[in-house]
């Protein structure tokens, strides 16, 4: 069944960024490769990785949960409205994919999504950090991110191979409905306290160990 269209593949590489001696936080000398730029190519998309995008931080990005990131397209006009900003557009919060036709509320842990000759599946959100609101220069960007709940999600990828823009999104498996990223970000940002779920979530077996961790300790620390 359809649910989705890849809107745009977006891929890239560590660059150092930034002024040298600069004071300020958002202009201190950093590397990343958070700029990542539409490909109209077709990219193979391998266990770990895909191909052309390359992590700047593998201490906290790369592992095989995170081996793709997807956003939301619809996200986009919301943002440009928001910030006042054109610019923000496919890529802007340092995705792989942007997904036409999914969102944080509809994609669940678990689903199974055919794209072109690979399979992807659902591992967690991702959890907004400082890089945000650096990319954009915008102080407060990673809290807003956070409490809106468009945070993106992540991928592990079960079966390689070729993808490319404009393939339609197919699910495959959905083993847990109840479970969408959406809930699983009000959890993780202590937006709903309802023990006896949080404590089923944090056992599911197919969302991503940090975010069980995370879940549990939410859990531990409102009782």
């Amino acid at each position: 069944m359809q649910v989705g269209v890849l809107q745009s593949v977006q891929v890239g590489t560590p660059h150092h960024y930034g002024r040298a001696g600069a004071n300020d936080v958002m202009s201190r000398p950093w590397e990343t490769s958070f700029f990542r730029a539409p490909s109209s190519e077709p990219r193979r998309l391998y266990t770990t990785h895909l191909e052309g995008n390359v992590q700047a931080d593998t201490k906290n990005h790369g592992r095989l949960g995170q081996a793709v990131l997807l956003y939301a397209a619809a996200h986009y006009p919301i943002w440009r409205e928001e910030l006042g900003s054109a610019e923000i557009g496919p890529g802007g919060f340092g995705e792989n994919f942007t997904i036409d036709g999914l969102s944080e509320e509809t994609a669940c842990i678990g689903d199974t999504y055919a794209i072109g000759e690979a399979q992807i599946q659902v591992s967690g959100p991702r959890y907004p950090c400082w890089k945000i609101e650096r990319r954009w220069g915008i102080a407060g960007l990673t809290a807003r991110v956070a409490e809106t709940g468009r945070t993106g999600w992540y991928c592990r990828v079960l079966r390689e191979g070729l993808i490319a823009p404009g393939l339609p999104v197919a699910l495959v498996e959905r083993p847990y409905p109840q479970w969408t990223v959406a809930l699983t970000n009000d959890f993780g940002h202590s937006r709903n306290d309802d023990m006896e779920m949080a404590t089923a979530l944090a056992a599911c077996p197919l969302l991503n160990e940090w975010w069980q961790q995370l879940v549990a300790q939410r859990v531990l620390g409102k009782r």
